[in-house]
């Protein structure tokens, strides 16, 4: 992917453009296919700044954990505060990825005019998506169904995207 600089968890997180991609991260127990990937080679094609964009993923490179939980924890909200955009992006599933934190990281999230929802209407569980469409709407924040759709409303928050 050119034209942008992938950033895992726990990594420097650099200064410039930035999105970070918040939202359900597939745990161990219940494998399936992260999201991510896909969402960033979506910004990369969409990225038409003349520097490169950090796309900071809360996802360990090779799969490495963190020492300890409040390592992570810590990352990730570092990250999310450094970010000129907060891409949500939320396939909620209840039994592979519930996405209980991403809540909690929502409404900490949704007033600071940095946040984007995105809720594909045919993942397992829409209907657990409602009440964030809903409060997201409340706070002016943009409400996508597709993954595409969600980076080009977060790079419209980003600073030098033409």
């Amino acid at each position: 992917m050119t034209g942008i600089n992938l950033v895992m968890a726990r990594e420097p997180i650099p200064a410039g453009p930035s999105v970070f991609l918040a939202g359900p991260t597939p745990d161990k127990s219940a494998p399936v296919p992260s999201w991510r990937p896909a969402a960033a080679e979506t910004l990369a094609a969409q990225w038409t700044g003349a520097q490169p964009l950090t796309v900071l993923s809360p996802e360990s490179r090779h799969g490495q954990r963190a020492d300890r939980y409040e390592t992570q924890v810590d990352w990730e909200t570092d990250a999310r505060a450094a970010a000129s955009a907060i891409l949500f992006w939320i396939p909620r599933d209840l039994k592979t990825m519930p996405a209980m934190t991403t809540n909690v990281e929502f409404g900490l999230d949704v007033s600071t005019g940095r946040a984007v929802l995105g809720c594909p209407p045919d993942c397992p569980n829409p209907e657990r998506n409602r009440y964030l469409i809903y409060v997201a709407r409340r706070h002016g924040v943009p409400v996508c169904t597709t993954l595409t759709a969600t980076a080009a409303a977060a790079l419209a928050l980003v600073p030098g995207n033409h």
